[in-house]
This record gives C-alpha cells, sequence and structure tokens, in this order.
C-alpha cells in the first residue's frame, strides 16, 4: 500500500465514541506507516494522540457561528500545501467547512473526500452534508436504514458499513480490576462493597436517560433490592442546570447515598467490570452504543431499550437485555429478573476492533486508487 496522508476532521477531542474512534484510527495509521493528522479544537485527548504519532492542528471548525467559515481559505490552503489524499470528515459543521474547502480544490488532485455518520441526526439540508462523501461510512445497519430511507438520492453503492468495534485485549471477558485500582476505588465509594451496582455511562445530557435510571433505582429499592447507582459522565458546561436538576431528583427521593454521581472517568473498564448491569437508556436511539459492546466484551450484563444501534447490538449477543423504550414498568421487571439470574454473556467478540481499522483503511486505500470525476 501506498503510504497515505489523512486527515480526520472533527469538533473537538474530549472523550466520547467518536472522539476514540478517531483516535484508534490515527493510531492504526501510524502504525501501517502513514501519516496521520487531526484537525479539532483540542481537548484531553490530544496528548494521547500526539505521543501515539499523529498531528493535530487546533483550529476550532466545530464552533456553530458564521466566523467558523473563515478557516474554509485556510483549510483549502493547508491540503494543497500538504498534499493531502483522503479527507475524513466526521461531524457536521466541520464537515461543511471540510466540502466547501474540498469543493474549491482541482478535482484532479484534491484529496479523496469521506464522511462517517456517527449520529441518527435531525434530516434536513444541514445535516445531509454528512451524505457528500465519496464514500459514506455507516456505523451500523441502523445508520445506514436512517440514510436510505432519509436520503433516497444517496446511491446505495457509496455507503459502506464499518460497525464500531472494541479490542478484546483492553475489554477481555472475565476481567478483573487490580487491587491497586480497587482500594481507592472502595475508599471513594465504601458503599459499594459487596452489593448490586448498576451503572449508567455517558455525559449528562438530556438524550442519555438519566431519568429513567433514577427511577429505575428508585423502583428497586422500593422492591426491597439493595442496588446501588452509578451515573458515570462529565458535566458539559452549557448543561450545569440539567446536571444540577438531576441532583435535586434524587435528593427528592431520598437517594443521596444510593445514586452516586462520578463524574468523566477513564477507567471505564474497571467501573464496568465492578457493575452488575450496565443499563443504556437514550431517550433518542442511538447509532451503535459502544458502551454497550464494550459492557459486555467484558461479561458484564446489559439492559438497553429495544431500538437503534443499541437493540441491534443486544439483539446480536444479549437478547436477554432487550426492553421496550420508555416501558419503565417493563424495564423494572427485566432488571429484576436479570438481578435474579442473569444469562452468561457469549464470550466470543462479535464486533473486534481490528476489523473496523482493516476495513476503514482499506475503504481509504480502495478510494484513493478509485478514478477521479471530473466535478
Amino acid at each position: 500500500m501506498a503510504r497515505l496522508s489523512v486527515a480526520q476532521l472533527l469538533p473537538a477531542l474530549n472523550g466520547g465514541g467518536v472522539e476514540r474512534g478517531t483516535l484508534e484510527v490515527a493510531r492504526e495509521l501510524v502504525r501501517r506507516g502513514h501519516r496521520s493528522v487531526v484537525i479539532s479544537a483540542g481537548g484531553r485527548l490530544v496528548p494521547d494522540l500526539v505521543r501515539e504519532g499523529s498531528e493535530h492542528l487546533a483550529w476550532p471548525l466545530g464552533v456553530k457561528s458564521p466566523l467558523t467559515l473563515r478557516w474554509v481559505w485556510p483549510l483549502r490552503r493547508w491540503l494543497t500545501e500538504q498534499h493531502i489524499d483522503i479527507l475524513h470528515v466526521r461531524s457536521r459543521l466541520p464537515a461543511w467547512i471540510g466540502w466547501l474547502a474540498w469543493r474549491g480544490m482541482d478535482p484532479a488532485t484534491r484529496p479523496r473526500f469521506v464522511t462517517t455518520v456517527h449520529g441518527l441526526y435531525s434530516v434536513s439540508r444541514y445535516s445531509a452534508i454528512m451524505t457528500q462523501g465519496e464514500r459514506v461510512i455507516a456505523v451500523s445497519e441502523t445508520v445506514r436504514d436512517y440514510l436510505r430511507r432519509h436520503y433516497p438520492e444517496l446511491p446505495a453503492e457509496r455507503i459502506q458499513v464499518i460497525q464500531r468495534g472494541v479490542d478484546p485485549a483492553e475489554f477481555p471477558p472475565g476481567y478483573r480490576p487490580s487491587s491497586e485500582w480497587l482500594d481507592p476505588w472502595r475508599q471513594q465509594y465504601p458503599q459499594l462493597r459487596d452489593t448490586l451496582v448498576l451503572t449508567l455511562p455517558g455525559r449528562l445530557s438530556r438524550l442519555k436517560g438519566h431519568e429513567d435510571f433514577i427511577e429505575l433505582i428508585a423502583r428497586l429499592r422500593a422492591r426491597r433490592w439493595p442496588v446501588y447507582g452509578l451515573i458515570v459522565g462529565g458535566v458539559e458546561p452549557r448543561r450545569q442546570r440539567y446536571a444540577d436538576q438531576l441532583r435535586q431528583q434524587v435528593r427528592s427521593l431520598g437517594l443521596d447515598n444510593v445514586i452516586l454521581f462520578t463524574g468523566h472517568r477513564s477507567d471505564m473498564r474497571e467501573i464496568y467490570a465492578i457493575s452488575t448491569l450496565v443499563l443504556s437508556l437514550s431517550a433518542q436511539p442511538e447509532s451503535f452504543g459502544r458502551t454497550v459492546l464494550e459492557a459486555l466484551s467484558l461479561g458484564t450484563p446489559v439492559v438497553g431499550y429495544d431500538y437503534g444501534g443499541v437493540g441491534e447490538i443486544l439483539a446480536r449477543l444479549y437478547p436477554a437485555g432487550l426492553t421496550p423504550f420508555g416501558d419503565l414498568d417493563a424495564l423494572t421487571a427485566r432488571v429484576s429478573e436479570l438481578l435474579t439470574a442473569a444469562p452468561p454473556v457469549p464470550p466470543e467478540p462479535a464486533f473486534p476492533l481490528q476489523r473496523m481499522l482493516d476495513e476503514t483503511l482499506a475503504l481509504y486505500e480502495s478510494l484513493h486508487q478509485a478514478p477521479r470525476s471530473c466535478t
């Protein structure tokens, strides 16, 4: 394979599935001898990215302001000067900036343009930019179906499903945390020792189902289940009011010492491993459901609403965890059943990370070699 120069564009590198997927592809590009550049506003993952051999340009292409359009011309100039082979955009506003820069370049020499649809976005002209890639990566069958339904003008042959993956070496079945991790964890959360722990991972956003999770814990407690709830996720500055509302909801139910807010954590593997169950209760269908896959990879049972990417994963790997969307009675009953006797999670990795990386880099290479359009 010829050495490629690949630039990935996204708003920031603070954490989350899109960001981690970006780092995984960047790492694999470097491992195979290619040049990897990520353009974002920065964030806590930048040191990891640079340490692993990629370059980072701190350009705020995801700021929702007309002023962001000023980056079109510097990006076009940079793409030309740096002889970038693949321009891979992963979010809508950076995709607009990337597409506007790319469209004004010489079709014979400009990079090949790739988009990844990571979310089930609102259907609009703004979101339609994600269908403009010469190749459009869908992160699940759910996303491919969404694209076919809402953007019928997108040729089916331009869509390629590349499902997200988990490294079984990083999330091995049966993993148990070390005493070096467990000792400080137990000091911080002594009430979680030798009890039932239900975990809801995800940033504090109205879409992640925190209200349903809090209500679930309250109902289980009322049924005399000795459960504790972990809400694991950071608070974005503009969502502080929502985080305060959640804490008030917990206080009003008398669950202050039962439902614990950990904030952002980088040790999710260990937290999944000490959890009795992991929950996925998003108010809108997820495009994939990476946290579900990570927990299942470790062997931790997951209960999630039966729609979107989460339903897709659970139907394939752990159908015992499926529950109808928004039905709190059914959710409480299903969790009670699994707390009583949960079927074991199958140990074989169904979505390995290496397959995702191989398929992504194969797409880059095939597109790089493919005939170019004259427009």
